[in-house]
């Protein structure tokens, strides 16, 4: 610890040792940073804070907050417009005269950069501005902060009550003149595409483009080729069955049976219901039944036929009826597939000889139905804007009250020069100290008997001390009291410096 001690002492000594340089160095430093900060220009501010309460019991018919908001928004952004700044500072002033023209050049140029407005909360805005301007003094500048702070928020207010009407009505012109630009486009596309129509699928069947008709066309007629020959096969089938049916049967016969055979028919039934009765060949009845078929079979061997007259077939007529009807779907099919035969030849010769009319219907469609759309949103843009501008005009939809007005600043916002200044003095005697240790350590003088040891590597035996004579100790007294003049001269400086920021404050204020 006591080696750290004495390295403390001997850098201190180094320095006193160089004190004149250090001194210098810091003056020249100090003197000119101090001029560099304080021809800095103050700059002042001036806030204020607006309430916009923009909460209304129309939000619920198309005017909602997120409109406002957005309205409000604009309005902002529009604060820093060239065109905004022009009208501020025309009725900005001095607190004695209007700005000049070259003051007003330069006041746009700082309020560009100089005008903050936040947000605080829901419905609170804080309007800043922040202007430090070169040539002016102190008090000027304070009055022109406030002055432009003053502008603003009336400008603000302005835009947002008058420049709402006067937008909302902009807004209805143009919507109302695309309306009906859109309009007139949709109106021809429609009827290029009713004459698209009537020249290239007038007399076509289906709906839709040529593709999709002859698709149609096709799968109707592959269907109708199973239904043809299902048709024809029936009425072949019909023809078979009428070629083995007489025409003619006797009278009295029942579906083409004579009456012998229907005699036979009916004894040989009561034959087997009487077996199955139990009954045997000896019975009474068994017997009688018998011998009745036996003389009706004899009949029937001998060709003897009862002289009936012969009368039309009824199956052979319900037959005929049955193939007439068959004949007249296969003749229906016939006729439809010739149809659609010469349909599709139709869509095909129309499909080889104007291809380009499908790319233009295809091109007339898609530009109807964007075209349809447009219109549509924009019929409903027109209505939510006649809605807001009626409310605007009959509501107050959205209500001002100023919560702080604008302040006057009494003293500078930035630069910090009590802190700056302070800054300055301490980088010149630090910059002042390092450079007269440097200096120092730059020389072959040696302050300790070790730093010579270990210097030249050689033993020290003593050391001699200096040995001053009274014209010595006052050159040395008057040395120092200059020093000290000149080294108090600082801290000195500093308070007047102080002192004088002090009083333009209160000239301000």
């Amino acid at each position: 610890m006591e080696a750290v001690y004495t390295e403390i002492r001997v850098a201190l000594y180094a320095i006193w040792r160089m004190r004149w340089l250090a001194l210098v160095i810091a003056w020249l430093i100090c003197l000119v940073g101090w001029a560099v900060v304080m021809r800095i220009p103050s700059a002042y501010e001036s806030s204020a804070r607006v309430s916009v309460q923009m909460k209304s019991v129309l939000g619920q018919v198309g005017l909602d907050d997120t409109d406002r908001q957005r309205d409000i928004e604009r309005v902002r952004q529009s604060l820093t417009s060239t065109e905004i700044l022009k009208r501020v500072v025309q009725h900005v002033s001095n607190g004695e005269r209007p700005l000049t023209s070259a003051e007003s050049l330069s006041l746009i140029g700082a309020l560009r950069s100089g005008i903050t407005i936040t947000a605080q909360g829901d419905d609170l805005l804080e309007i800043k501005t922040r202007i430090g301007l070169p040539g002016l003094s102190n008090r000027e500048t304070a009055y022109i902060v406030h002055g432009v702070t003053e502008q603003l928020i009336n400008i603000f207010v302005s835009e947002n009550l008058i420049g709402n009407r006067s937008q909302n009505a902009e807004a209805l012109a143009f919507l109302d003149a695309e309306l009906e630009r859109r309009g007139k486009e949709l109106a021809d596309t429609d009827r290029q595409r009713a004459e698209f129509q009537q020249r290239i699928m007038g007399s076509l069947p289906g709906v839709g483009p040529l593709d999709q008709r002859m698709a149609a066309a096709q799968m109707e007629m592959s269907s109708l080729d199973s239904g043809l020959m299902q048709a024809q096969s029936a009425l072949a089938a019909m023809n078979g069955q009428m070629a083995a049916t007489p025409a003619s049967v006797p009278a009295g016969s029942v579906n083409g049976m004579s009456s012998t055979d229907t005699r036979i028919a009916a004894l040989e039934g009561q034959l087997a219901d009487a077996t199955a009765r139990g009954w045997t060949e000896k019975h009474p009845d068994v017997i009688a039944i018998r011998a009745q078929l036996a003389q009706l079979r004899a009949e029937q061997a001998r060709g003897t036929k009862s002289s009936v007259p012969m009368t039309p077939n009824p199956v052979y007529v319900s037959l005929r009826s049955q193939q007439a009807e068959r004949q007249g779907n296969v003749a229906a099919m016939q006729a439809r597939k010739a149809q659609l035969q010469q349909i599709m030849a139709t869509i095909s010769q129309r499909q080889l000889a104007a291809p380009t009319e499908e790319v233009n219907q295809s091109r007339l469609d898609r530009n109807y139905d964007v075209l349809k759309a447009q219109y549509n949103k924009l019929l409903i843009d027109r209505e939510n804007a006649k809605l807001r501008a009626d409310a605007t005009s009959k509501t107050d939809g959205v209500r001002f009250r100023i919560i702080d007005k604008p302040s006057f600043p009494t003293r500078p916002a930035a630069p910090n020069r009590t802190t700056l200044l302070g800054a300055v003095l301490i980088a010149g005697v630090v910059v002042g100290s390092a450079v007269a240790f440097a200096k120092s350590q730059l020389s072959n003088t040696y302050t300790t008997t070790q730093q010579l040891a270990k210097a030249s590597g050689l033993p020290v035996l003593g050391s001699i001390s200096e040995v001053m004579t009274v014209e010595t100790r006052a050159v040395r007294r008057k040395q120092m009291m200059w020093f000290s003049s000149a080294a108090a001269g600082l801290p000195g400086l500093f308070v007047l410096l102080l002192l004088v920021e002090f009083v333009k404050r209160i000239v301000v204020a």
